[in-house]
């Protein structure tokens, strides 16, 4: 017990300082929102590519590292001590993918749209009601930056935002399922790897689509200037660092109608087929991916009077944000 209190004494000092949410607030990134183009329509979209399409967005060098091969494509084929099986690797997952395209082994579906939106407060709220709370960051900068929200990118009225949902996971349980019938379990877990890479593939496809629609002039990006984001707008996910709260996908699934795809939440939130992405998308030309990192208890209860959540309920869910101990006052 005293070894356990020592070390519970020194993470506590370990900890950075949290600001309270109202002077994080008042330290919020104050944006101005002079550009803010309209998307091509509202509501909701069906969007189906073949497979052939998405194999150009496929982010290989994510493919190998799923196979521990760590390196960066196209790089690692020529890599010293690990070229030869990633280009064995590399060999057998085209001729899969072949077969998948030929066959139609595989079915990319998503869901897209677009709906007009405004903050109110840290909450992005769209004009058919639906609200989508967000975190800020609270842990002391010691700095002047900015403490960032995603609300930060939507103006307080007269904005839009988009919203997606796709997979290219139907029929991969199938086909896995054939593979380790014939005791193949190297294509089993091929297909799902290709799959998770398609899946991936198809939101960097649908949000270059969707960026040429709503405000992307020039020429289009190579793909590798895809991978690095070289471009203005994000997508982030729930469940992610600037978004932590899986939950929040509950109401994205039915703003979106995922379910009328082929896609599912379990009670845990996460989402099926497991070869899924879904996101917000922001078009605020400074808007950029960040870490909420962690957040104080005033924080959690402010945001679960928001979700109409209870603070116990709040906290299990974002427990790996939690900057304090919790307790059982809630």
């Amino acid at each position: 017990r005293a070894l356990q209190e020592k070390l519970r004494t020194q993470h506590t000092a370990s900890r950075r300082e949290l600001l309270s949410l109202e002077a994080a607030r008042e330290s919020r990134w104050q944006l101005d929102f002079n550009d803010r183009p309209k998307p091509p329509f509202t509501g909701v979209r069906t969007i189906e590519p073949d497979i052939k399409t998405l194999r150009d967005y496929v982010d290989w060098t994510f493919f190998f590292h799923a196979w521990e091969l760590k390196g960066k494509y196209p790089a690692i084929l020529d890599s010293p001590s690990q070229g030869a099986a990633a280009r064995e690797l590399f060999g057998h997952a085209q001729e899969l993918l072949d077969e998948i395209q030929s066959k139609g082994l595989l079915k990319a579906r998503g869901v897209y749209g677009f709906w007009p939106a405004r903050t109110e407060g840290d909450d992005v709220v769209l004009e058919n009601g639906m609200r989508f709370p967000m975190l800020r960051q609270q842990v002391d900068h010691g700095d002047e930056k900015p403490y960032l929200s995603l609300a930060d990118f939507v103006a307080p009225d007269s904005d839009h935002i988009g919203a997606f949902a796709v997979t290219a996971g139907l029929g991969v349980d199938e086909l896995a399922a054939k593979f380790s019938a014939e005791h193949d379990d190297y294509h089993a877990i091929m297909a799902k790897a290709l799959a998770d890479r398609l899946a991936e593939a198809f939101a960097e496809y649908l949000h270059e689509k969707v960026r040429r629609e709503w405000y992307e002039t020039g020429p289009k990006l190579a793909n590798e200037e895809l991978i690095r984001e070289k471009y203005r707008g994000i997508r982030p996910a729930f469940g992610y660092p600037a978004c932590p709260d899986h939950t929040e996908k509950r109401k994205l699934f039915d703003l979106l109608d995922a379910r009328s795809i082929g896609m599912e939440l379990t009670e845990t939130c996460a989402m099926t087929p497991t070869a899924a992405v879904s996101g917000l998308y922001f078009a605020h030309p400074q808007s950029r991916y960040f870490m909420v990192g962690k957040i104080g208890r005033d924080q959690v209860e402010d945001y679960a009077r928001r979700k109409g959540m209870t603070v116990s309920e709040t906290e299990r869910w974002l427990r790996p944000n939690l900057g304090y101990e919790e307790d059982n006052r809630s």
